[in-house]
This record gives structure tokens, C-alpha cells and sequence, in this order.
């Protein structure tokens, strides 16, 4: 992305796995700023008959795809995250194809501001890319109990997935706004709409 196409200013959105990014993200979102998510474009490069997913298939075999010819993602999960091999072939594919999209539809986005949702923000080091990086954080039993009754997990097949990821120490030191997660929708929505307000401010001031 090129400077003169650069919004004035660029929040990292991040988190483990259904600490809730997705709410706040929406909550954004329902205030009119481009909100970019990296998992839908994830989902979106590896359709069926793309070229990334064409790749998987070369590295991991035609096992990874369901009856239809699409990616069983569900299948792919479990498999990545019992092997850190699998994974660091997984992301060696995607995630130059995500960054690639990802900044393409920033440079047309707009915005006073724009929020990019990064899962692994704080894992690849993105950090740097942004102006600001917003956490969000529950404590790791929420997560554990959310990610069991979202996608039917295990509480192993749950664990192993936490396991995985950056801690919250890890995230919350590289974190410059942080909202806590353990409240109703309505404290969500307030916590949002005071960083949106700020971040208006910060914004504005740049322009």
C-alpha cells in the first residue's frame, strides 16, 4: 500500500480465538467505518477452483477437500492445529494471498478510518503495520466455554486451539486500546463508541 493511499489511520483489530472480535467488529461496522476481516478474505482466496486453493491441494492432498470440491475447513482445522508443521505450510500459502487482497481493498475502502481484523496479529508480528492495535480480552475459561458451544469442540480439540495462539500477556503488551469482554452486548457497544469517538479525534487531527 502506498502512503498517498494510506488512511490517516489504520487500527489492528485482534484476539484470541471467541474473545469476540467479530461483535466488535460489527459494532464498528454499524458506525459506518470500513471494517476489513482477514478470516473472510481467508475464506474468500480459497473457493474452489482458486489458485490458492489449487495449492493446498498439491501440499496436503485431495483429503482436504468435501464431496463438492470445497475446502472442508472444519477438517483442515483440526488437522493444522495438531501439527505445527501443517499449520506453517497452511499459512506459508495463505497468507501472502490474504495480505495481498487485504491491502487492495484498503487502498478503496475509505473511511475517516478503517479496522482491520487480524487474528494473528500479534503471532506474525503486524503489529508495526498499524497505528494503533485494538486487543479484545476475556479471560481464557470464556474463551474455552464459547469456542465448545460455537463449534462444538472438545474441550482437548479447545484447548489445543488457545494452545496455539499468542497469550494474553503477549497480546495485551502490544496492545495500545483494549476492551474486556466479560459484559452484555450494551457495555460492547459502549466500550466501542468511546474508541470510535477517539479514534474520530486522532483521525481528524491528521488530516
Amino acid at each position: 500500500m502506498t502512503q498517498e493511499s494510506r488512511p490517516s489511520l489504520l487500527i489492528g483489530l485482534t484476539g484470541g480465538i471467541a474473545s469476540g472480535k467479530s461483535a466488535v467488529a460489527d459494532i464498528f461496522a454499524s458506525f459506518g467505518i470500513p471494517v476489513l476481516d482477514t478470516d473472510v478474505i481467508a475464506r474468500e482466496v480459497v473457493q474452489r477452483g482458486s489458485p490458492v486453493l489449487q495449492q493446498l491441494v498439491q501440499a496436503f492432498g485431495s483429503g482436504i477437500l468435501d464431496a463438492s470440491g470445497h475446502l472442508d475447513r472444519a477438517s483442515m482445522r483440526d488437522r493444522v492445529f495438531a501439527s505445527a508443521s501443517d499449520r506453517a505450510r497452511l499459512e506459508a500459502i495463505t497468507h501472502p494471498a490474504i495480505r495481498t487482497e487485504l491491502a487492495k481493498r484498503s487502498q478503496t475502502a475509505g473511511g475517516p478510518y478503517q479496522v482491520h481484523v487480524i487474528p494473528l496479529l500479534v503471532e506474525k508480528a503486524r503489529a508495526q503495520d498499524y497505528d494503533r492495535v485494538l486487543v479484545v480480552d476475556c479471560p481464557e475459561q470464556d474463551q474455552l466455554d464459547r469456542l465448545m458451544a460455537r463449534d462444538g469442540s472438545s474441550l482437548e480439540q479447545a484447548q489445543r486451539i488457545l494452545n496455539a495462539q499468542a497469550s494474553r500477556e503477549e497480546r495485551l503488551a502490544l496492545a495500545d486500546d483494549v476492551i474486556v469482554n466479560t459484559g452484555t452486548l450494551e457495555d460492547l457497544k459502549g466500550f466501542v463508541q468511546t474508541l470510535h469517538n477517539n479514534y474520530l479525534l486522532i483521525a481528524n487531527s491528521r488530516n
